[in-house]
């Protein structure tokens, strides 16, 4: 697992000095591909931008995660990128990306599962739907998981925010692949999970 830190801190990282302790953190776990950025959809299955020039983020995304950073949430990027690991793709393209995500965007922390998965000899416990990202951005952030939401369009991304013990928004793409397990809530967009989320509870 990789993590690239943010850029809006002096410490480009978290919040406060390491041994400093604060009350735990809500945060808003954020899938890369079709949550943040607009994924290549063939044959109704989703793939990653393969350049930096092919990353183009959705709209409504940057007034999202505005509206949830003023709401007190920590954001944090929580992607699989395992064509890295399968070498269709090379992991400085990756590192390119998420370098403008973190300059456009007020991204806290991205963890980044590179390996290639169980079907090609290389299992881990980062790769969603496993939710070792989660928990280790939890430890890392000191972040209440059970107050927490998972924000994906594909049932990876719900499954392993149930798993980590957070709520889940399903942003549906109608993409041929069933969802597994059913998740808390829906939305048709990023900024459409932000209002949701910053409205009272009672009204979702």
């Amino acid at each position: 697992m990789t993590q690239i830190k943010g850029t809006r801190r002096e410490d480009q990282f978290r919040y406060s000095t390491p041994g400093t302790r604060h009350p735990a953190r809500r945060a808003v776990f954020l899938d890369r591909d079709g949550v943040i950025n607009r994924p290549v959809v063939v044959d109704s299955k989703p793939y990653p931008p393969r350049s930096s020039a092919e990353f183009d983020l959705l709209p409504g995304v940057p007034e999202a995660c505005s509206r949830l950073r003023a709401a007190g949430f920590l954001l944090v990027v929580v992607t699989n990128q395992p064509d890295v690991g399968r070498g269709t793709l090379d992991r400085a393209t990756v590192e390119l990306i998420h370098a403008e995500m973190c300059r456009r965007l007020p991204i806290d922390l991205v963890k980044v599962c590179y390996h290639a998965g169980e079907k090609y000899g290389e299992p881990c416990g980062c790769r969603k739907p496993r939710p070792g990202m989660l928990l280790e951005a939890a430890r890392e952030l000191e972040i209440d998981l059970a107050s927490s939401f998972m924000v994906g369009d594909r049932w990876r991304d719900v499954d392993c925010g149930k798993r980590a013990g957070c709520q889940t928004i399903f942003i549906d793409w109608n993409y041929d692949e069933p969802l597994r397990e059913a998740p808390d809530l829906r939305a048709g967009s990023l900024l459409d999970a932000a209002r949701l989320l910053t409205m009272p509870t009672s009204a979702r």
